[in-house]
């Protein structure tokens, strides 16, 4: 993989210059460490996608950084360790921990090229498990923005519409067919473009990612391409937005007619809150990601962690949701994520996001603002009371006839075998 970022960590200057010359001529990216100390703290700052590294070092040695990474589950890329006076026993001793491959000093180029792209070549990266839009659950919401993309599946542009941290790209996967191209730009290559992007995405799709969070300078560019697309260009274009459609054209940093030239057919993507019946099929699925990428170690969550996890609004969304369970994982004892864990780790959320009840669109009409207020109230009982429908009615003061139909007016799903049961 051309422009892979390669970490050089050895003591002597000469050795980590000529090997970063070396192998920035073949096209790779390069960062170099003196030390463990260094070492370290670049991997704390960043994931290379490739380490070489060094047995002696000046404050340690390439070994004992090797099994700190692995205790503090950092050792999520390959490393090639080199040494000129190492053992038999050390370079057994390296692969064992997890180092991919050993190199004698001094390294020909005939050996460490080709080690380097197979080390490259059979990362953890490159064969994960990927997310993919069943594993993000069945619910009722779930199901039908499913149903909604099958609908526009042909159609030339498509918005997905959601909250902040909402899953977009890999609903956006949805679209991706592997025998066709899939052009995702950057925020730099729209800023400074190196080619024509409607041709390189003919006959795929282009995405663009979520279009709130660029500059204005950005969704210029982006304006500038939609416009030029033609029916010589057999692309379709998929879009996310984080905010109301209405600040596209209201408020001046977004673009108008980006807005209008994305806005045709919308899919809304159900913020995680609604659908928290999948919140375990979630944590399931995010686990066996960070494990097989090698991010944490295996775990288990309590049920006590997972109540209150379903107790939480979910403001961050997916991103959030992936961000907890991973700080979760790495800072817990013995493998077990207790409730206490997840109480401290949701605390810093709370002081990040406000209450629970924060993230109101003030921009929609009184009524429909009123109704999300009265649809999230709810929502949040019956959580706390785990659907148990006697409780939840009794907790916000109504008759339980009443609070079914108020619940049927707002479309909130319930259990009719749960409602009835707890008579």
């Amino acid at each position: 993989m051309k422009n892979a970022n390669i970490l050089i960590v050895d003591d002597e200057a000469g050795i980590r210059e000529l090997l970063s010359e070396i192998l920035q001529e073949e096209g790779y990216r390069t960062t170099t460490a003196e030390s463990v100390a260094e070492a370290m703290k670049i991997r704390q700052n960043m994931t290379p996608d490739l380490v070489l590294l060094d047995v002696w070092l000046p404050d340690g040695d390439g070994i004992s950084l090797l099994k700190e990474w692995v205790n503090l589950s950092l050792l999520t890329m390959p490393v090639i360790v080199m040494s000129g006076h190492a053992s038999v026993d050390t370079a057994v001793e390296a692969t064992k921990i997890g180092a991919l491959d050993f190199l004698e000093k001094p390294i020909s180029l005939q050996k460490l090229l080709p080690a380097i792209k197979r080390a490259i070549k059979t990362s953890p990266k490159a064969s994960v498990t990927h997310f993919s839009l069943e594993k993000l659950g069945n619910a009722p919401c779930m199901i039908q923005m499913f149903e909604r993309l099958q609908n526009f599946y042909q159609e030339p542009t498509i918005l997905l519409s959601g909250e902040v941290g909402s899953s977009f790209d890999i609903v956006a996967e949805y679209f991706q067919d592997k025998r066709q191209p899939w052009v995702a730009p950057t925020v730099e290559q729209w800023l400074h473009p190196s080619q024509n992007w409607l041709k390189a995405a003919h006959g795929g799709t282009l995405y663009l990612g979520n279009v709130a969070l660029y500059p204005i300078e950005v969704q210029n560019a982006i304006v500038q391409v939609l416009q030029t697309r033609t029916p010589q260009y057999k692309v379709r274009v998929i879009a996310a937005c984080s905010c109301p459609l209405s600040q596209f054209f209201t408020q001046e940093n977004f673009n108008k007619t980006l807005g209008e030239l994305l806005a045709v057919r919308t899919v809304v993507v159900p913020p995680l809150r609604n659908h928290l019946e999948d919140l375990e099929k979630n944590i399931d699925t995010i686990l066996v990601y960070l494990i097989e990428t090698r991010q944490i170690r295996l775990v288990r969550f309590t049920n006590e962690a997972i109540g209150v996890m379903r107790q939480y609004s979910w403001p961050g969304n997916f991103d959030q949701l992936c961000q907890v369970i991973k700080t979760a994982a790495l800072s817990c004892q013995d493998g077990v994520v207790t409730e206490e864990n997840i109480q401290t780790i949701l605390e810093r959320y709370r002081a990040r996001y406000g209450n629970e009840g924060g993230n109101f669109d003030f921009d929609l009409p009184l009524r429909d603002l009123k109704e999300e207020v009265e649809r999230r109230y709810f929502e949040y009982h019956m959580r706390r009371e785990n659907n148990n429908m006697s409780q939840v009615a009794q907790r916000v003061g109504l008759e339980r006839t009443h609070l079914y139909r108020k619940l049927k007016q707002l479309g909130i799903q319930f259990s009719k075998r749960t409602a009835n049961s707890d008579r």
